[in-house]
């Protein structure tokens, strides 16, 4: 699907902004970005004005704008990485596709810049098959198909939830393995997309992903901040944890969750060794969190995504309360989330 053929009044382009700065990353994406709409939200904790260049249809919030909405003793919910989701909160669209300002469109290996948002718009309104897994990926690609022993009753998919892309250059790894490999960069482009199989975890990435906000939308939840969080992805632990929280509730609701294409060049941003100084308790949350998304079942009382995150709140706060009190305030930063959002929606 090329940009042309999307309908561009389904699809926000959410950014959040953590640079002033945002002329070379929004004129590197202008030919992909033209004639969507844009959110662009400010972190609240950013005091320099934000450099945007002209030519784009785009809406910007800062922290006054988000405390108008949300109300004042809220806003702290959308600092640093989590300003994004108040984009997610006020949109009005079906689709969301959101990129981290440090990243500029890749080139696949013909040298041809890569239309990131098609990719993902495709990804979305394609079925997802987390039911069973078909081994020349998503079937629904181009060139692609059904293998041999496929099962036809299967073969009408599952409505996706979300697409979740990858980078070129700087990995999302975190910074353990990127201080120990200084020097590793990812230059391997797999012209693939699949399915993630029905409950498979994975660590879902925040830095280029898109979902669709009318199936999902609640779901992608700013929950779990870890102290001393900061301002480069390996200090922060909110995506990952905000993933496995989508992916959990999809496969309770019968959705599929992609990756795969398409890819972003991301930028050199932060010092891994640096951030192995700081006392980061992300690894250790990590570890904590698997067994209890292993064990977790949602009630069938659960026939929503707001009831789902809700039921997943409780749970968390139950089970892992005990263990770090970042858990129970993810908790409580769940229920809340879901309660801006039905008032946000429902006044909308």
């Amino acid at each position: 699907m090329s940009s042309s053929e999307i309908n561009k009044n389904e699809v926000d382009i959410v950014i959040g902004a953590l640079n002033a700065d945002l002329t070379q990353f929004l004129n590197s994406w202008r030919p992909f970005f033209s004639g969507f709409h844009l959110i662009i939200v400010k972190d609240p904790e950013l005091k320099d004005d934000l450099n945007i260049p002209e030519g784009f249809d785009v809406d910007v919030y800062s922290k006054p704008d988000i405390e108008k909405v949300v109300g004042a003793a809220n806003a702290a919910m959308f600092s640093g990485y989590s300003c994004r989701y108040f984009g997610y909160l006020v949109s009005k669209k079906k689709y969301i596709v959101s990129i981290d300002d440090d990243c500029v469109p890749a080139k696949d290996p013909k040298g041809v810049l890569v239309d990131a948002v098609s990719q993902h718009v495709t990804n979305l309104e394609n079925p997802a098959t987390p039911l069973f897994f078909n081994t020349l990926y998503d079937p629904y690609c181009e060139g692609a198909d059904f293998v041999r022993g496929y099962p036809f009753s299967l073969r009408s998919g599952v409505p996706c939830a979300a697409s979740c892309g990858l980078w070129l250059n700087l990995a999302d790894l975190d910074a353990p393995t990127q201080a120990l490999k200084t020097e590793q960069r990812n230059t391997s482009y797999v012209d693939a997309v699949m399915t993630v199989p029905l409950k498979a975890m994975l660590p879902i990435s925040g830095i280029n992903i898109a979902f669709n906000r009318e199936l999902v939308g609640p779901a992608l939840v700013p929950a779990l901040r870890i102290a001393g969080e900061g301002k480069v992805r390996w200090e922060t632990l909110e995506d990952v944890w905000c993933g496995m929280c989508l992916k959990h509730i999809s496969d309770h609701l019968g959705y599929g969750v992609k990756t795969g294409l398409p890819y972003v060049w991301r930028n050199e941003r932060g010092d891994a060794v640096e951030s192995l100084r700081k006392k980061w308790e992300g690894m250790k949350l990590m570890e904590k969190s698997v067994p209890f998304f292993e064990a977790l079942k949602l009630p069938e009382s659960a026939v929503n995504v707001e009831d789902c995150v809700v039921e997943l709140a409780k749970a968390v706060k139950e089970q892992l309360g005990s263990d770090d009190p970042a858990f129970t305030q993810a908790a409580d930063a769940m229920v809340k989330w879901v309660q801006l959002w039905n008032s946000v929606n429902s006044s909308g």
